[in-house]
């Protein structure tokens, strides 16, 4: 493995001495004193950088995260149920292939506190949802879709890391998936739009379209007018 300690800056290079380590260690106490033997540095530059461990420690995950986010940004394909699937297969890929970092990312939850370093997938995510909603895919709204998807992939990613390598059953990503996607999606959500009229004539489709175009184009209403529209909408999508 590569020692850090011989370029780069002292930040970059405690980050990527803590990186290495949580990595190969998957030690979630982490030594600061084998983080400083490795960057090359002394403990009073890594608080200097970082204030604390913990502060070293939510750097390299909100690095980390971040650059996985930032290169597996969806592209716009043209089809948000693909690009769905391709995101929830990445972060499947992404957990078990860093089972150190995604149990650090996930398994610091603070009540009532959402987890700001994945607030930019979670985005990515409901923007997709968004899409298909204009499509008249969905069947219930796009922001409870985004959280029973992410619910269901951090779930099953998390089971996938707690399975020995030779036991593990990739096969139940995509079984969950399809599972996911089934409960928040019209049937035939994924065929040609000339045969996705049919899903969109309930009147709960048309009213979970109709509430993301107004999201997305407010104008000509007021405030108030939207708020009302809104609820009116929420109400027909419910039902």
């Amino acid at each position: 493995m590569s020692n850090p300690g011989q370029a780069g800056n002292a930040r970059d290079r405690l980050l990527l001495a803590a990186a290495e380590l949580l990595q190969s260690s998957g030690d979630r106490t982490l030594s600061t004193r084998a983080v400083c033997e490795r960057a090359g540095v002394q403990a009073p530059t890594l608080y200097h950088h970082f204030g604390s461990k913990q502060g070293l420690i939510d750097a390299v995950i909100n690095h980390g995260f971040s650059q996985y986010v930032q290169r597996h940004a969806p592209s716009d394909s043209g089809d948000p149920v693909n690009d769905i699937r391709r995101g929830w297969d990445r972060h499947v890929r992404f957990g078990v292939e860093h089972p150190a970092f995604y149990a650090l990312l996930y398994g610091r939850i603070e009540p009532g506190k959402p987890c700001a370093i994945t607030a930019p997938a979670h985005a990515m995510l409901r923007d997709l949802l968004t899409v298909a909603a204009r499509r008249g895919s969905l069947k219930v709204p796009a922001d409870d879709a985004a959280e029973q998807i992410l619910a269901a992939n951090i779930g099953v990613t998390l089971s996938l890391i707690t399975r020995p390598e030779d036991d593990r059953d990739m096969g139940l990503s995509d079984r969950v998936r399809e599972a996911a996607l089934a409960a928040v999606l019209h049937p035939g959500a994924e065929q040609p739009a000339s045969h996705q009229a049919a899903a969109a004539t309930s009147r709960a489709s048309a009213a979970l379209t109709l509430r993301a175009l107004v999201d997305e184009d407010p104008e000509g209403l007021t405030p108030g007018e939207r708020a009302l529209l809104g609820e009116l909408l929420d109400r027909l999508a419910a039902s």
